[in-house]
């Protein structure tokens, strides 16, 4: 064989691995089925602080598109989760990745980038500025992301219902419309996963039906979302929650049957916690979700996480 054939079949053969490979991290099933990128990848991540373990050894993968909710009472690690989701706090140990990029390889610079680019955050208590007006606060995150366009935020005001408010100062808006203009300045840059914060945890039921229907609405659309909640009727809203209870994963649901059948086609594995801590049967949320317990409420095919039978609980 001449040295010019041996040199074309080995790039051939690259070229081959090279596709498996990418096949492979996006998610494509071994049939051929349509492929679901994993957007967001957390293989035994913990987060400790002293003797205190605010996540403990977690896995979860989420695929792009997906509605997922974090739940728990307070304390319970969702939002240091979210923290760490969202590039703002690190991981004490274990791998996270995002739209394809490993955090811990990035320097400071680069998880900003991730941050303004691939993330959009939505916060319970709104943290507008409140000399300025309501598309003037959308525009903040234009600035720090590329370049002002007045016109998209007008649009991504629109979006959300505020077309007409837009000259507002926050003082001058209900907390629903506050938090729709949060949700604006989130989706202004396109980002890949809404995080949100509790995002009705301050709205009155009329406005927290807003933004449900504002969160249905982007998912329909193709936005993953993922929403850290206590509130049972929010998390019951997305295709599949996760329950943590002292930073370790309590239980898991899904309210969508074809989300799941899709997500377990694509490769998706269930959330996994290996801590050998053991977690409380239960918990008490505040008033509005009432008592979530693992032993009703997150049992999956007649076991509860910790593998017992519903019987045995």
């Amino acid at each position: 064989m001449e040295g010019d054939d041996v040199t074309e079949d080995v790039d051939v053969m690259r070229e081959v691995g090279a596709m498996r490979d990418i096949d492979a991290m996006r998610g494509k099933d071994a049939m051929g089925g349509a492929e679901k990128p994993m957007l967001v990848e957390l293989d035994h991540v913990s987060k400790i602080y002293g003797d205190l373990h605010a996540v403990d050894d977690l896995s979860i993968t989420v695929p792009q598109g997906q509605w997922l909710s974090i739940v728990g009472s307070s304390g319970s690690g969702k939002t240091t989760l979210m923290n760490i989701i969202g590039c703002m706090d690190t991981p004490t140990s274990g791998s996270v990745s995002i739209d394809g990029h490993r955090l811990e390889d990035l320097t400071s610079a680069q998880l900003a980038d991730v941050r303004k680019n691939v993330v959009g955050l939505v916060f319970q208590k709104f943290h507008l500025v409140p000399h300025l007006t309501a598309v003037e606060n959308v525009m903040v995150a234009q600035y720090y992301h590329s370049v002002v366009d007045e016109r998209e935020a007008m649009r991504a005001l629109e979006q959300v219902g505020l077309g007409d408010r837009a000259r507002h100062l926050p003082r001058q808006l209900s907390g629903g419309e506050q938090q729709r203009v949060c949700v604006a300045r989130a989706l202004i840059n396109s980002p890949r996963v809404i995080l949100a914060d509790e995002p009705t945890g301050n709205l009155d039921e009329a406005n927290e039906a807003i933004v449900l229907d504002l969160f249905r609405r982007l998912h329909k659309e193709g936005t993953t979302i993922i929403v850290v909640t206590h509130d049972a009727a929010v998390a019951s809203c997305s295709e599949r929650e996760i329950m943590l209870n002292h930073g370790v994963l309590a239980g898991e649901r899904w309210n969508d049957e074809s989300a799941r059948s899709e997500y377990e086609r694509a490769g998706g594995r269930p959330a996994s916690s290996g801590s050998e801590r053991e977690t409380s049967g239960g918990f008490v949320s505040p008033s509005k979700a009432g008592k979530v317990d693992i032993r009703t409420d997150f049992v999956s095919d007649g076991r509860a996480a910790d593998g017992r039978t519903q019987e045995a609980l």
